[in-house]
């Protein structure tokens, strides 16, 4: 089932940001925006309704992520679940914090708060395993490697990641950042060694503003909540539920495992139609990364001889939503971090554009981008050119 399109967008390529969300999910979570609106704490019947609600949620991530449902702490998004995960085991245990250079924001800014230490990309975007061997000792007590990036969307090699920690730090956590992964990929298994797992709900059809930080029992003990007040959440998350949004998210993460495997198909074939008909049409273009590592909804593109920023410009004024390689600060346009730690010069970094794909992406949409995207690039190089 697809999803509409807002008035005067042709096509939505930029599912990375946040992807629509799924109608089954909206009719789940109607009740507790309106006549179930009790707190799930509270004992008489329509606040049991709620907590039972919750309870299901509860099971339907834990069976997604592969662990207990008890196991789940819900937040309000990937952020806060990898802020909780990061700066939780800091404050419990301390030690030494290993990341890898192209992680989130939210991973990368918490940890290199704590002294983190970096472990490099090669040119793909793939954690250096020698690299990241070097990094690791007795003194690590937490290593944080997401499952697929959220700019190129390379998937990162998860299951020898924790191998190698196990062996070179015994005494280290895993967490896996797996918000842009989970529409994709099978994270139970990618993911069944980690100790910390972060999703979040409208990266895959839930609705914003909700999110989960699995933390196995090999974790239990060694987080420390962000916050502090209630009960809410094993303590580690205290404050009052999110039920609507909560119920949502476990619609909407039982329809992505259901439909993943078809989903993956048919998404991948789309993105491969636009990546290949872009290529061929517009000299200078380039995949920012071998596609064979990247996740099914992943076209990460660069061009040569123009801006990024400009181009995602025109696109939305023909109708495409697509997102830049770059972020703005303070008015200063900075290369992305990612891009520059697989070795891309700041020039180049500035040249690209994400589109990204999801579960509601149409044929229209690539049919659309495909129309539209090469003139503009043209127009872009023509204007750029000296008379």
């Amino acid at each position: 089932m697809s999803a509409p399109l807002a008035g005067g967008v042709g096509a939505y390529l930029d599912n990375a940001a946040t992807t629509p969300l799924r109608p089954e999910a909206l009719e789940a979570m109607l009740p507790f925006l309106g006549p179930e609106f009790a707190n799930p704490s509270a004992a008489h019947g329509p606040g049991r309704r709620a907590r039972r609600a919750l309870d299901d949620a509860r099971d339907a991530l834990g069976a997604a992520l592969g662990c207990l449902a008890g196991e789940i702490v819900f937040t309000s998004g990937g952020t806060e679940a990898d802020n909780l995960a990061i700066s939780g085991v800091h404050e419990s245990v301390g030690g030494e914090i290993v990341v890898s250079a192209v992680e989130h924001p939210a991973v990368l800014r918490p940890a290199e708060a704590r002294g983190a230490r970096v472990a490099p990309v090669d040119a793909r975007g793939v954690v250096d395993l020698d690299a990241l061997a070097d990094l690791l000792g007795p003194g690590v007590r937490l290593v944080s490697v997401m499952a697929a990036n959220s700019e190129v969307g390379v998937v990162q090699p998860v299951r020898e990641v924790v191998a190698l920690v196990r062996e070179r730090a015994p005494a280290a956590l895993v967490h896996c950042d797996a918000v842009q992964a989970f529409a994709w990929l099978d994270v139970a298994g990618l993911c069944a060694g980690c100790d910390l797992v972060s999703v979040s709900a409208h990266k895959f059809g839930g609705p914003k503003g909700v999110g989960a930080l699995a933390v196995r029992a090999s974790a239990s003990g060694a987080l420390a909540p962000l916050i502090r007040g209630g009960h809410q959440e094993r303590g580690l998350r205290p404050g009052t539920e999110n039920v609507a949004g909560i119920v949502a998210a476990g619609v909407a993460a039982a329809l992505t495992v259901e439909q993943r495997e078809a989903t993956v198909a048919r998404v991948g074939a789309l993105r491969d139609r636009l990546v290949d008909g872009l290529l061929a049409a517009v000299p200078g273009s380039a995949e920012a990364a071998p596609r064979a590592l990247r996740v099914a909804g992943s076209a990460h593109l660069g061009f040569a001889d123009l801006d990024g920023e400009e181009l995602a410009f025109l696109l939305d004024g023909a109708g495409v939503c697509a997102s830049v390689g770059t972020a703005c600060a303070s008015g200063a346009r900075t290369p992305s971090h990612v891009l520059l730690a697989m070795g891309w010069s700041p020039a180049a970094a500035r040249g690209t554009v994400r589109f990204s794909l999801g579960w509601a992406t149409r044929p229209d949409e690539v049919d659309h981008t495909l129309a539209v995207a090469p003139p503009l690039v043209g127009r872009l190089r023509a204007a750029s050119t000296p008379a």
